[in-house]
């Protein structure tokens, strides 16, 4: 923490964020005195966790605990499985919730083709394998198939996702300033119209952990 905000030129970090989470860490009674001194010090105004891909029962126990301020999880139109347990128990902590991966690693912007190569030594390479790219690929026609014809998938992604109010902010991956642009005006835009979001969730997609998840 005092390397972090050595490096920084800080002296006090609004969110800290506990990544590759795991539950069964909020039994340690060290968790509680370090955030709890991290407070006291004022060398943080917040402490959040990031869960696993496709593991939102796995910071429940941390939500509840009431050590946490802020959760980071996967939330989009295929993985909405956060809205069983998760968000209720953000909702009833008050918990602020952080969506990422909105677009699925890229697919709910409708670029993605079998074909699709990125840089030796881009990740995606080894996530985006046969087995994964093929059904991605199903999925997002079918959810194509919902989209009004003045809106683009990643602003229909976006907007699905900022309909739910235990949403406090999403972070999606922006490289071009026309990504922040696009997505800064999705963002003002007015919820999605509820027959649109009802059609929506019938496209979750229930996935587990893999070699290549990661």
């Amino acid at each position: 923490m005092e390397k972090s905000l050595k490096n920084l030129g800080l002296n006090s970090i609004d969110l800290i964020q506990f990544h590759t989470w795991e539950d069964n860490w909020i039994t340690d009674k060290r968790l509680e005195q370090t955030i709890n001194d991290l407070h006291r010090q004022g060398l943080v105004q917040a402490v959040g966790i990031s869960i696993n891909r496709w593991e939102p029962w796995n910071g429940v126990g941390a939500v509840r605990s009431g050590l946490i301020d802020a959760v980071q999880v996967i939330y989009n139109i295929f993985d909405q499985n956060p809205e069983d347990e998760l968000f209720p128990a953000c909702q009833e902590m008050d918990v602020a919730v952080i969506a990422r991966v909105p677009f699925d690693e890229g697919s709910l912007t409708g670029t993605l083709t079998e074909d699709t190569r990125w840089p030796e030594g881009d990740w995606r390479n080894t996530y985006f394998v046969p087995e994964n790219i093929k059904s991605t690929l199903q999925h997002v026609e079918a959810v194509k198939a919902l989209l009004p014809e003045s809106m683009s998938l990643p602003e229909m992604a976006l907007r699905f996702i900022l309909n739910n109010p235990t949403v406090s902010t999403i972070i999606p991956g922006m490289r071009k300033r026309r990504h922040v642009q696009a997505n800064l005006g999705y963002s003002d835009a007015d919820p999605l119209p509820k027959a649109l979001h009802g059609q929506l969730t019938k496209h979750r997609w229930v996935r587990t952990p893999t070699t290549w998840s990661q």
